[in-house]
């Protein structure tokens, strides 16, 4: 049986690298996938803490992120699809000139 906190480790380290490609990248795409990386190690951190504690309340929170992250996905990828046709760059820095 593998320990709880081996997973705990495991989730923080998939969090870190995550908000790591979120803060440093400028591609639009490689900050999508940083941020469903994230709520993947959250997913990961919530049921091992329902393994742990033997309550099934973890695995409900993960069936409502992943819900989340399906709508999530589904709007991000239309937006970004639509920026890079629009202004044929995926660069974050050209994304403020959506504004009027």
């Amino acid at each position: 049986m593998v320990p709880t906190s081996y997973y705990l480790i495991l989730s923080a380290v998939l969090f870190g690298l995550g908000v790591l490609a979120f803060v440093f990248k400028r591609n639009i795409i490689t900050i999508f996938m940083a941020i469903e990386l994230m709520l993947n190690a959250v997913n990961l951190a919530f049921v091992a803490f329902s393994q742990a504690l033997h309550k099934s309340d973890g695995e409900v929170f993960v069936l409502f992120v992943i819900v989340v992250a399906a709508a999530e996905a589904a709007v991000g990828l239309g937006i970004i699809i639509l920026t890079a046709r629009n202004r044929r760059s995926l660069n974050v820095e050209r994304v403020d000139l959506l504004k009027l």
